[in-house]
């Protein structure tokens, strides 16, 4: 929850737009300011201050505790200017808040701290629980000081910069382990979610001697609680309380599995007594072993005083699953490029693209993260490169122009991938969808998209698919419509589709949509000269019922209230 605090009748303006932008997530806390502040600190996750920032540093000091736990507070200025992140920028999320509230309100996000400054991802950022020395290490990164990366496996984590590398000799060192170490005072240790540990337990088993057997099993393990992914357990003790809670208190989720499943996995272990109670000869130990891994721990029992066990677990090491993001880039215009897409780009430590795509994006990209471009024609060789550097457990980023499942990277990228990574699509600003932006509203009934560059597709098969959307009278938008070696398809595109069409019917003409040399042009079938298209444009013809009004293409949805009007003016 966010607590909302004013003190002025402006204040409370801006306040109450934010109130009214995101309902459900906010709380305005009303009456005099100082017990606002106090309860809000007390009661919500974030804070957004509507006060002056030397006001707010001296109501929120008495209040403060310990950076990982108090909230992120940000304070807007009383002219509604800057939205300033104050306290709790990475671990209480004020800087992202900030963000946000600077959206809302089209104001100035200012965020102070040094790692977002010179844009290195901190180390409580990367998304991983971090121990140590997390301070003097981050000085080192952030000095360009040698850091040396000490790490067990590849993780799907954003670009470290150049001076972070397992070459590197100094005193500083970042750990990427789950295993517990001693730590020097210049070192400091990331914690990978590579432990599933399964737990058995009979009815009404409680909840600390459940979580004691898992700590005291990780203790002796030498293995962190904090790289603890999930407690898995057999369906019938999904609403086991004492595995619910201690999954509660750990922080991670409870997965469950059938019998069923559980009873098909090998394990060295197996018992009669689960197999009697629920149904498989082994709950820990299977349960742990479902997504594969390595057993670190065989099951082992509680060990409680003065009775008999009642929990059982055993600890499981998957290995690093990486990650690959398919980024659309939209149509070339940087304001078109969307923020989930500029987030996967920051996100990644591997970017693959084509060259003249890469150059659009470069800035965007953290400093030490690894380019890998080729040109024109090298799309199996991106696809093939882009999975595989994902299956050494990189974060990958692969772009493509428009949306990048729309006739380009994803189809080829996500047919040579499996199950063995993590994969995300983020949609794009298609070229059609921006050239429909330009022309009016071509596309405000049924459309589709034909390429007409026969490269991957018999002719036979695009022609069909012309004639298809021409007796349909579906308006189309022709992708790839013409190069210096591919001449003859449009015309014979466009005679199609004159079959069916009049020789008036609108055809928009968009060039390099979004782009600084735009250009765009309103044309009929009968008229267009099939000479003055390349491989840049995007050619959209109408259907029987689009019209041009008011110079704009517009393709009548077919509204009854529209109907009616059009005959009442008849």
């Amino acid at each position: 929850m966010i607590g909302l605090i004013s003190a002025t009748a402006a204040g409370a303006v801006a306040r109450d737009r934010l109130a009214t932008a995101w309902p459900g997530r906010v709380r305005v806390y009303e009456g005099p300011v100082r017990e606002a502040v106090e309860r809000a600190f007390a009661e919500c996750d974030q804070l957004v201050c509507f006060l002056a920032t030397g006001a707010t540093v001296r109501l929120l000091a008495p209040l403060l505790a310990d950076k990982a736990s108090d909230p992120g507070v940000v304070c807007v200025d009383e002219g509604g200017r800057f939205a300033v992140s104050l306290l709790g920028g990475h671990g209480g999320g004020a800087n992202a808040l900030a963000a946000e509230v600077a959206e809302v309100l089209g104001c100035t996000p200012v965020v102070t701290t040094a790692t977002d400054a010179v844009g290195v991802p901190g180390l409580d950022t990367l998304g991983l629980p971090v121990e140590g020395a997390v301070a003097a290490v981050s000085r080192a990164v952030l000095d360009g000081s040698p850091v040396v990366l000490r790490a067990d496996g590849v993780w799907p984590l954003p670009a470290l910069p150049p001076n972070v590398d397992p070459a590197a000799e100094g005193p500083a060192v970042l750990h990427l382990t789950d295993r517990l170490l001693e730590l020097g005072p210049d070192e400091a240790v990331l914690r990978p979610k590579s432990l599933v540990v399964g737990v058995g337990a009979s009815k009404g088993a409680p909840v600390d001697e459940v979580l004691g057997l898992i700590a005291d099993t990780l203790a002796d393990a030498g293995l962190s609680a904090l790289s603890v992914a999930e407690l898995a357990t057999v369906d019938a003790k999904s609403d086991e309380p004492g595995i619910v809670g201690a999954a509660s208190r750990l922080g991670v989720p409870l997965t469950t599995y059938s019998a069923e499943e559980l009873s098909r996995i090998e394990v060295p272990n197996p018992s009669d007594a689960p197999l009697d109670a629920v149904g498989t000869p082994s709950v820990a130990e299977a349960a742990a072993l479902v997504g594969g891994g390595e057993l670190l721990v065989p099951k082992r029992k509680s060990s409680p005083e003065g009775r008999a066990a009642m929990a059982t677990c055993a600890v499981v090491r998957r290995a690093p699953r990486g990650r690959l993001a398919v980024v659309g880039l939209g149509p070339g215009a940087r304001d078109l490029l969307t923020p989930r897409a500029k987030d996967e780009l920051r996100r990644a430590s591997v970017l693959v693209g084509l060259d003249q795509y890469v150059d659009q994006i470069r800035d965007l990209l953290r400093p030490g993260t690894t380019v890998l471009e080729s040109g024109l024609g090298a799309e199996e060789e991106r696809a093939r490169t882009a999975v595989a550097r994902a299956r050494e457990g990189h974060a990958v980023a692969l772009i493509g122009s428009g949306d990048a499942g729309v006739y380009a990277m994803a189809s080829p990228a996500l047919a040579e991938a499996a199950d063995d990574i993590e994969v995300v699509g983020v949609p794009g600003v298609t070229a059609a969808l921006a050239a429909a932006a330009i022309l009016g509203a071509p596309l405000g009934h049924d459309h589709v998209s034909i390429s007409l560059s026969d490269l991957h597709t018999p002719w036979e098969v695009i022609e069909r698919r012309v004639r298809a959307a021409a007796e349909a009278d579906i308006v189309v938008t022709f992708y790839n419509p013409r190069s210096r070696g591919r001449d003859w398809q449009l015309p014979k595109a466009l005679g199609i589709l004159a079959e069916h069409r009049a020789p008036h019917t609108p055809v928009g003409v968009v060039r390099n949509a979004s782009r600084p040399d735009e250009s765009s042009r309103l044309t009929a079938l009968g008229a267009l000269d099939p000479a003055t298209v390349d491989m840049m444009t995007v050619v959209t013809v109408g259907n029987t019922a689009t019209r041009e009004i008011a110079g704009r293409m517009v393709t009548p949805r077919g509204y009854r209230w529209q109907t009616a009007s059009a005959g009442e003016a008849e």
